[in-house]
């Protein structure tokens, strides 16, 4: 199993943002996984998508990786985020997009009246 770990480690340590998905970007094999990758289109957020169904190696493994048993799931600079009601749910509170943008994968979202905030608060 220290294979499969490995390669899921390079992956996660290669890209900022990586989704382990049924299907792929392009063609999502499932709804969840759809939901996944069109809020990510959605936000302009590049990802890695990593088709499971492809890998039955990769498909288990992610699962005991996480130690989450269903897929998607959505990592951000190695950090598990969670699978698809966590992610549209953080997408619909606005949590996700500031989270892409602290890490420093998406623009700051920052309007000019939180700049305002700010700098009334200093």
């Amino acid at each position: 199993m220290q294979n499969i770990h490995e390669r899921i480690e390079n992956d996660l340590q290669e890209n900022a943002v990586v989704l382990y998905m049924k299907g792929t970007a392009q063609m999502p094999q499932c709804g969840f996984s759809a939901v996944v990758e069109q809020v990510l289109n959605s936000l302009g957020v590049p990802f890695k998508d990593i088709n499971v169904l492809a890998d039955q190696e990769i498909r288990q493994g992610i699962k005991d990786f996480s130690n989450w048993p269903t897929i998607p799931q959505l990592y951000m600079k190695g950090e598990f985020i969670g699978g698809c009601d966590i992610v549209r749910e953080m997408h619909q509170t606005g949590e996700l997009q500031a989270m892409l943008s602290d890490k420093q994968i998406i623009p700051s979202l920052h309007t000019a009246e939180d700049k305002d905030q700010t700098e009334t608060e200093q």
